[in-house]
């Protein structure tokens, strides 16, 4: 029988959507590629589509996450970037293989090579975070406000003014949470 695995928090950024496999960081930790087969399944989603990949990929994967991670929040807090994790992101964007292609509806589409695999989708990915961690980007990197969460997530609203990674999610919690307080205080 497989496993229940929890659902992907796909957003419309890449590269941020990468680092939301692994939620919670600053609470009970969701892990939701704990295996191989679950990153080709976040990766055909994506449409990066691999036909497999082994544990050593999945281990470059994570590496890859937590260098995002690591690079999106140092630049949401407008501090240096991590030499680490810099190198990381680099070597992961000169070691894929993929193009952009433009698609009949005038959208950017990565193709990977005909051979598809995982460290080509990872050089998408890689690719992906350095245009948002350079700036190149219209938007701004930002921290979920979520204390549990604190993830990562790049704003694209008219403001800038963001607090969530996801309304849906966290959003939703600590609006929960701040009804429930005031429910409380007032049977008090």
């Amino acid at each position: 029988m497989r496993a229940e695995f929890p659902d992907f928090r796909l957003g419309s950024v890449l590269a941020t959507s990468f680092t939301a496999t692994l939620t919670e960081r600053r609470g009970d930790a969701v892990e939701r590629i704990p295996t191989p087969q679950r990153l080709v399944d976040w990766l055909a989603v994506t449409g990066l589509a691999v036909d497999s990949c082994t544990t050593a990929q999945l281990d470059l994967a994570r590496e890859l996450r937590e260098s995002i991670h690591a690079a999106a929040t140092a630049a949401a807090l407008q501090d240096p970037l991590p030499a680490p994790a810099v190198r990381v992101i680099n070597d992961r964007s000169a070691q894929g293989r993929a193009s952009a292609v433009l698609t009949p509806e005038g959208k950017r589409r990565w193709q990977l090579s005909s051979a598809s695999r995982v460290e080509d989708a990872l050089g998408v990915i890689a690719a992906d975070a350095i245009s948002i961690v350079s700036g190149e980007r219209d938007g701004r990197l930002a921290l979920c406000a979520s204390p549990t969460c604190q993830a990562a997530f790049f704003d694209t609203s008219q403001s800038r003014t963001r607090r969530w990674c996801d309304m849906n999610t966290c959003g939703n919690r600590q609006k929960k949470a701040r009804f429930n307080a005031n429910q409380r205080k007032k049977t008090e």
